[in-house]
Parts: structure tokens; sequence; C-alpha cells
């Protein structure tokens, strides 16, 4: 008899984001990393054996709420019988009485699970851009240091397609164009650092898996607090739209948001691949040429332009690059447009010139 089908379907998950990253390391999927080492031809003396390369090492980044205990259970389940090592990481936020207490005990939850190295991590949580943004910043912080530290193959993330909705409507609620609209990609981080493999996967499926493994779960209060934007949409938004619009929303927002995620991935490329056309031998860009291009292309070129000369992509909105784009469609001779970081957007001569000061 088999497992159960919450516990077939995150495993599945699991394994086949296993399969991509062996197979980006260029391990034959499904393939032991030592067996392969140990079937290459390797021409050796009698004396001294070869070193096999280690295996790849995944961490599972868990709170030990379902979502990500489901995860490091499927992982720890799976990692073995690829040949990969499996690992866990958790971040002390320090934001609840008795948050490192719980930390300890999800440490030893994991390796219950058999996963090792296993580890928590304390950060200081600051302030700048709300409590929810600054909290993930330092979570992600000491999730980069933590696979640097172990040299980690990637970092496993327990995002569901719940979560995946919920994003796409914040995403929506910010008027933040289509990049917004395609929440959370699959891959993402510096190198595919991170992995998501429960894009496809409900919430309910998860703790369903948890409840049938007897595994214990923690339910974090700020999921239910209202004072989180997030929260709020998660417990009043989401039930009050499949009221009114029936069962099926959070499918059709996750589905919307790799729609969506497709045409920006496209869109980003045309625009890499105009900007060349429209710089001058100065490095300005050629008012003409940006103004020919589709809005879409445009904006993204002059998106790439200001980050580039130093602002912040987090700081930088939609209206301040409709204010820069009027330089470009609306020219009356206007003056330079401030951007955050400092950055200046000024026409000169027919080119734009987006720098520092």
């Amino acid at each position: 008899m088999g497992p159960h089908p919450a516990v077939a379907a995150i495993r599945l998950a699991v394994r086949r984001v296993l399969h991509d990253i062996l197979t980006e390391l260029n391990t034959p999927a499904g393939i032991p990393a030592t067996a392969a080492a140990a079937a290459t031809p390797v021409e050796r003396t009698p004396e001294r054996k070869p070193e096999r390369p280690p295996s790849p090492l995944v961490l599972v980044a868990c709170s030990g709420g379902a979502d990500s205990m489901a995860l490091a259970s499927a992982l720890a389940f799976e990692a073995p019988r690829l040949g990969v090592r499996a690992g866990g990481v958790t971040v002390d936020h320090g934001l609840q009485t008795g948050s490192d207490l719980r930390a300890e005990e999800v440490v030893l939850r994991l390796r219950e699970l058999g996963l090792d190295p296993v580890e928590s991590t304390a950060v200081s949580v600051g302030r700048a851009g709300g409590p929810e943004a600054a909290a993930r910043d330092a979570r992600y912080a000491a999730l980069d240091a933590a696979a640097t530290r172990h040299g980690a193959a990637a970092v496993l993330l327990g995002h569901t397609r719940d979560d995946q909705a919920e994003t796409v409507l914040l995403g929506l609620a910010r008027g933040s164009g289509i990049r917004s609209l395609s929440g959370m990609a699959a891959v993402s981080g510096a190198g595919g650092r991170y992995r998501r493999p429960f894009l496809q996967v409900d919430r309910q499926t998860a703790r369903k898996a948890c409840m049938v493994q007897s595994l214990p779960v923690w339910d974090d209060p700020h999921n239910a607090d209202p004072a989180y934007t997030r929260s709020r949409l998660r417990h009043e938004g989401l039930p009050a739209l499949e009221k009114a619009l029936g069962k099926g929303v959070v499918e059709a927002l996750a589905r919307t948001a790799q729609l969506s995620r497709d045409d920006a991935d496209a869109l980003d490329t045309w625009a890499r691949q105009a900007e060349a056309g429209v710089r001058d031998a100065t490095g300005g860009l050629e008012c003409a040429g940006l103004y020919a291009l589709p809005p879409a292309v445009r904006r993204r070129i002059l998106r790439r332009a200001a980050i580039e000369a130093g602002a912040p992509a987090g700081a930088l909105f939609a209206r301040h690059l409709e204010e820069v784009d009027r330089l470009i469609t609306g020219w009356r001779g206007q003056g330079a447009i401030n951007l955050p970081g400092k950055v200046v957007a000024r026409r000169q001569g027919g080119r734009l010139v987006i720098r520092q000061g």
C-alpha cells in the first residue's frame, strides 16, 4: 500500500525539484552523485584511489509551520534516494516571546527527520519597508549566509499555491504591473539558489501530509493577526472572493501568475535586446529610438538604466518611470526628474541621461 495521497503529492513535488538540481549540477538525475562518480572511468594507481566528489547539499528553510514541515519531511525522504544530502535552517526573527525556544524545537524536529546539517540562526529585524518586508529581508539574508557557509546547492522554500494567489492579489492592489502579477518564481535568487517545490500544491495538502505523518506543526500567530496585510487577505479577502466568484479562485490566480511570468520574461528579453540599439557611443539613451519602442519595452529599459545608475530597485515605482517616460513621449522642455537613490534623469539634446546627482 502506497503513501497517503497528500504525502505522495509533496514527495513528487520535491523529487522533481531535486532532479532539476542534479541535472543542473551535471549529475545524472535519479543516480546518486557518489554512484555517478564511481561509474566514471578514471585512471588510477594501485596505491591511491581517486577522491569521490561529495554529494550535493540541499537545505530546507523551516519555520515549524505545516508548509515547511511537510517540505522538510519530503526532502528527508527523497534526498537519500537521489544521492543528495539534506539539511535544514530555521530563522529566529526574535519578534515573539520564546522564539528562541521555538527555534530549538524546530531544530530538534528536523534532526529527528534525519536532516544534517541543521541549524538555527537569529536575526535582527529592522523597520525599512514595514514589518513584513523587514522580516523577509532579514530572513533571506540569513538563508543566503547559511547556504554559503555550508556550500549548499539550493535552499527549498515552502511557499504554496495559496501563498502564490495572495502574492498576485497584493501585486494587483499595488498596481505595479505584470511583473508584480507574476508572483513568486519557482526558481529565484543568485544562481537559482531558492527553489519553491509547492507552488502547485495547496496549503491544505501540506497540512494533511503533516497530520497523516504525525508531524507536530506550529501555527504562527502573526499569520492570523489582522495587523498584517497578508493575514487580512488570507482570512478575509480570499474567502470573500471565493464566496462572490465561486471555488477555483486560488487556482486561477496561481495560473495567472505563471502566464504573467511568461509574458514578463519575454518582454524583459525584448528590452535587453532593444537596449543595445538605443544606446549611443557615450552610453546615453537616444530619445528617438526609445520613442519608437512599445511602452512596455521602453519602460523596462528606463528601469534598468535607473537601477544601474544607483536607484534602489525596491524603491523605484511605476510613477517614477512614468515621469521619466514623459521626457521621451511628452517633451515640453521640462526639467530633470529626481529618482530614489539620488539618481537624476534629464533630457539633453535628444538624449536621455540617467546618473547620480
